[in-house]
């Protein structure tokens, strides 16, 4: 009888761990299913490349909007994709993208191709996180609002344009990003380095061609590929870079720094190491070769296509012109940024042109905003372009209207050109400076015009970098 109870016993007990086995997979079913329910609506595409190739193909197109133009009608706001070998959540909703922008470590974290990641290296400033990353931000954004900066970078910036422009002929063609690229590399690498023009900064700009010819590579990396070849320019960098920086060590370093070199070297955190100060020195010449450049020769492509605002433009800094020859002064940083009219064709530039277009973050967590959720490990797209772009956010968005901005305020959560929260963009300010510094020169020595087939759409003026003018010097 006791046998047949234990029987009965154990039958009973692996019975019940049966069914709480069941109910506990069922319950996990049902609770996956909500957790899918909750997430965005969209497709992942194909299997392994989801929906990477169309999302590229429209991004080279004269039309890059076309991707999220046609999943938002679909789909709304914020969509589920996979795009670059991740599955991941698009956002073009301003509050959404507010929200990511703002999260911390501890919520999101820079997400990048592969390619990119391993050229910029566990030590860049666009890869690490909490307190480094705040602590180096904080160090460089300061130096970056200093006086003594804006001085320097408004007496290089005006020197190397006034050398280059003293080359332009009337029966040549000027290629505006080819120009504005080797004057504002030259310009930020002294500001990072205090590197002047001659064979060195040379050498570094033939390796920084070919690092930087790398960073959307495919991620293989043995000789001969493009992401190998990549690599070993920016070990020949960084080995240029190193030996500045030992040269400062072994130096009495001024207390009052001269560039961004300095200032790192100045921080009394053992955190701040020669092979972390010299990789992130060569990921900030970035922007010296592309996102100015292209803001700049975007601006000029809204002028020659609006003569209303041209004229403008030219009125107001003639007369800043005139202003200075009188007082036998010369234009200082100040003078510059205090320019109305062309602060807002810069604005509207960058709303129109987005020379950033979104960021890429990865979810540490669960995450949910405004009632979508995002699983722990997806990434997220805040995408910049369609927020500029929403006829929502601003009347006739395709429009160029630098008098949008008069006399109004910038929206932080519809105007991101440079990005927001702990990671904005610590050069915002310097590019804005040297675009207001270029136009200044362009407008008040020279006229223009663009052939017709010349003129081409954001983003193919960046991929072709060609934009020719024709030009007439003015007499003074």
């Amino acid at each position: 009888m006791d046998n047949v109870w234990n029987i009965v016993f154990v039958t009973s007990f692996l019975l019940s761990i049966v069914i709480f086995l069941i109910l506990f997979k069922n319950k996990k079913l049902v609770l996956k299913s909500k957790c899918i329910k909750q997430l965005p609506l969209g497709t992942l595409g194909l299997p392994f490349i989801g929906e990477t190739i169309e999302f590229v193909s429209c991004a080279y197109s004269d039309c890059p909007e076309r991707f999220m133009d046609k999943r938002q009608h679909k789909y709304g706001k914020v969509f589920k994709s996979h795009i670059f070998g991740n599955r991941t959540i698009v956002s073009t909703d301003a509050d959404v993208n507010k929200f990511i922008l703002q999260s911390d470590a501890n919520v999101f974290v820079p997400s990048y191709p592969k390619s990119l990641t391993e050229l910029m290296g566990k030590s860049s400033i666009l890869v690490i996180n909490g307190s480094l990353q705040r602590r180096i931000h904080g160090l460089i954004g300061a130096f970056f609002k200093s006086q003594q900066l804006k001085s320097q970078i408004t007496r290089d910036m005006q020197k190397y344009v006034q050398e280059s422009m003293a080359n332009w002929r009337e029966d040549q063609p000027i290629y505006i990003q080819d120009e504005t690229k080797n004057i504002t590399f030259q310009v930020l690498v002294r500001a990072l380095i205090s590197l002047n023009p001659g064979e060195e900064m040379e050498l570094l700009k033939k390796h920084f061609q070919e690092f930087i010819s790398g960073l959307m590579s495919l991620p293989i990396n043995f000789p001969g590929t493009k992401l190998y070849q990549s690599l070993q320019a920016k070990k020949k960098m960084v080995k240029l870079v190193q030996r500045i920086i030992e040269t400062r060590r072994n130096s009495d370093t001024s207390k009052v720094p001269k560039d961004v070199v300095d200032v790192l070297l100045n921080d009394s955190s053992e955190q701040l190491t020669d092979d972390l100060i010299a990789d992130n020195m060569i990921d900030m010449m970035i922007p010296g070769e592309d996102s100015v450049p292209v803001l700049i020769t975007l601006a000029i492509k809204y002028l020659s296509e609006c003569p209303v605002a041209l004229q403008q433009l030219k009125e107001e800094n003639v007369k800043l012109q005139k202003l200075k020859d009188k007082l036998g002064e010369s234009l200082c940083w100040s003078d510059y940024l205090s320019l109305p009219f062309t602060q807002t064709v810069i604005t509207e530039t960058l709303r129109m042109g987005n020379v950033i277009t979104g960021v890429m973050r990865k979810a540490k967590k669960d995450v949910e905003i405004k009632g979508y959720s995002i699983p722990k490990g997806w990434c997220v797209l805040a995408y910049f372009r369609s927020i500029h772009l929403d006829d929502k956010n601003y009347e006739c968005p395709y429009k160029f209207n630098p008098w949008r901005w008069q006399d109004k305020e910038m929206n932080i959560y519809n105007f991101t050109p440079f990005g927001g929260g702990q990671r904005l963009c610590p050069g915002l300010d310097l590019a804005r400076l040297e675009a207001s510094i270029f136009l200044h020169h362009l407008v008040t020595q020279f006229m223009w015009y663009a052939e017709e087939d010349s003129i081409v759409n954001f983003p193919t003026v960046r991929m072709k970098k060609r934009m020719p003018i024709l030009v007439r010097r003015v007499e003074s």
